[in-house]
């Protein structure tokens, strides 16, 4: 593996954009200074994240830090429009720049996204672009048409862009297995950001792409280690599963995951965060966070000790495919 991230903790863009609930600037602010001072050195962001809007606050909190201190991914696919009258309210992202994503995989297009993220950043080049929600979850019937635009188009400005310099690494940033098997052949990849498809209430990444990833020396940056929510609010709040509200079967694993926990003394977040890493592919976690005071509670957390015994039990349980390494110690 030529390129790693800066560290093993990663800071998601996601909330900076203003993701489910609106966010002020210095609440921003101070989740990115205690990223900072706990040691977090990769961000990670996205123009879709606010219709540029984390990319901005990214840039001005990054801007006068050297720049060889930290890695920094973005992504592309998603080409930002001016906003019109009339067009609606954005419930994912409110508060969002007035700016509106518009799919586009074509050479062009990712050379434009890279442009325009580029200059919201403040800076001249970026560690590692992804090919942005690529995948049959965003685009259901209209997938392969949309894969086939970005392996015969887009993935040749990525291409060239690594080869000038601009980024150092490429890969897709996805919520599914499938389409990073899909994309394999194609290239030869540095790095997949995988979000909710490798944490402690599901593996499907063990079956095929993790040991694919190995074989070949891609790395992975395992995302939405919280399933979007449920695994750091617990089955009884009732938390966001792949960014939805949890279905009951969903809501009734978590909790019996939770009795595991219970049993051993460990915090279910902490599972969560500790977990991914076991895995000799996954060089990094990336977790969102909206505070200061998440954001250390996530570090902490992520320094927790647990037991052999737990996972151990896990896996007795039916709760962790026995085949999934485990953290030591």
């Amino acid at each position: 593996m030529s390129w790693r991230p800066a560290s093993r903790i990663g800071l998601g863009g996601g909330p900076l954009g203003n993701l489910y609930a609106p966010l002020c600037d210095a609440m921003a602010e101070g989740a990115l200074q205690a990223a900072w001072d706990g040691g977090i050195r990769h961000f990670d962001t996205a123009p879709y994240y606010g219709s540029g809007l984390a990319e901005q606050r990214l840039g001005r909190f990054l801007a006068g830090r050297p720049r060889d201190g930290y890695t920094l991914s973005t992504k592309v696919g998603r080409v930002l429009e001016p906003e019109t009258d009339g067009q609606g309210v954005d419930a994912t992202f409110p508060g969002r720049l007035p700016f509106l994503p518009r799919f586009d995989y074509s050479h062009d297009g990712v050379m434009r996204c890279f442009e325009d993220s580029l200059r919201r950043l403040g800076v001249d080049r970026v560690d590692l672009l992804l090919l942005h929600d690529i995948d049959s979850g965003t685009h259901g019937a209209m997938q392969r048409e949309h894969m086939d635009l970005a392996m015969q188009s887009g993935l040749r400005a990525m291409l060239a862009l690594r080869a000038s310099g601009a980024v150092r690494a490429i890969g897709l940033g996805v919520n599914a297995c499938a389409v990073c098997l899909q994309a394999l052949p194609h290239a030869d990849w540095d790095c997949f950001l995988l979000a909710g498809r490798y944490t402690l209430l599901e593996q499907p990444a063990l079956d095929e792409l993790l040991p694919a990833c190995a074989r070949r020396g891609v790395g992975v940056l395992a995302a939405g280690v919280f399933n979007s929510g449920i695994l750091a609010a617990g089955a009884a709040a009732g938390g966001r599963y792949d960014y939805q509200a949890a279905p009951p079967d969903i809501v009734a694993r978590v909790g019996r995951i939770e009795a595991v926990c219970a049993r051993h003394g460990v915090e279910l977040p902490a599972a969560a965060l500790r977990f991914p890493l076991g895995h000799p592919a996954v060089q990094a976690i990336v977790v969102g966070a909206r505070s200061a005071a998440e954001v250390a509670a996530d570090l902490a957390m992520s320094e927790a000790r647990i037991s052999a015994a737990f996972w151990a039990e896990l896996k007795r349980e039916g709760l962790l495919d026995t085949r999934a390494p485990v953290p030591s110690g």
